[in-house]
């Protein structure tokens, strides 16, 4: 059963398989997304990240659980591609400003 997602995190999810014009634009300007202990500051940062992660692997990403820690939208996935340890539960944890997405850490 997938669980319900507030609006910028089901945008999200949603462009998630699309360009990664499209996906970054799931980000406020000064975003700032951390992933495999990097950085990625800005949309045009996360854009790049976006296409770098999706030359190098193909997956899918299915939520399976969400709940709210305070401000913070804590959504777990299961990817299933082909990346080493596949599959693999990840937990996104999204900040959100408005209808965008301010920050988001993906942790094991």
């Amino acid at each position: 059963m997938t669980p319900k997602l507030s609006g910028p995190v089901a945008a999200f999810f949603a462009a998630h398989q699309g360009t990664s014009q499209t996906f970054s634009e799931c980000f406020t300007e000064d975003a700032v997304v951390k992933d495999e202990g990097h950085a990625h500051h800005g949309r045009t940062a996360i854009r790049q990240w976006k296409e770098n992660v999706s030359a190098k692997y193909q997956y899918t990403c299915e939520p399976i659980a969400c709940e709210l820690q305070g401000e913070t939208t804590v959504v777990t996935c299961r990817l299933t591609g082909n990346f080493p340890g596949s599959p693999l539960d990840l937990r996104f944890f999204f900040v959100l400003e408005g209808d965008k997405i301010a920050s988001l850490e993906i942790m094991p």
